[in-house]
């Protein structure tokens, strides 16, 4: 019982940092970014990163360990839509990482490297439609919770 609080309650905390760092993100990927800021949004990137992957493990840990067990996750629908709406957020999250990887090394190698307008662009949007998706997976797991899907 109390191993299922604690996966509960980490899941809930790292879930919350993660669209708390999401919005950080967003936030500070703005036109006209510095070298100085690309950096410091680069290593916000990696933090998103590590806070997704802990997310993966304490969440699958709560499948399989937890006290309502695989098939009560398993064989529900909302469930699946929530992996779902997970991999759609990560799979946003690839192209704004790509980027901020190629204009950190762009502004390591060049302290006035300022990133292309274009491209901030097309990375604000892959961010807008990470924050647009995230929604989907607080719902589906308060419907899974509620026993929606069995």
């Amino acid at each position: 019982m109390i191993t299922d609080l604690l996966l509960a309650i980490a899941h809930h905390l790292l879930i919350f940092a993660l669209f708390a760092i999401l919005v950080i993100r967003a936030m500070l990927i703005r036109p006209g970014m510095d070298s100085p800021r690309i950096r410091r949004v680069a290593g916000i990137d990696r933090l998103y990163g590590m806070t997704a992957g802990l997310i993966l493990i304490v969440g699958f840990s709560r499948v399989f360990l937890g006290a309502k067990g695989a098939l009560f996750y398993l064989g529900n629908p909302m469930f699946w839509a929530k992996i779902v709406a997970i991999a759609a957020v990560g799979a946003l999250s690839v192209i704004p990482t790509r980027q901020l990887i190629e204009w950190s090394r762009a502004a390591r190698a060049d302290a006035a490297f300022v990133p292309p307008a274009d491209a901030m662009r097309r990375v604000r949007r892959f961010i807008a439609g990470e924050l647009a998706v995230f929604p989907l997976i607080l719902i589906f797991a308060a419907a899974m919770a509620r026993g929606f899907g069995l």
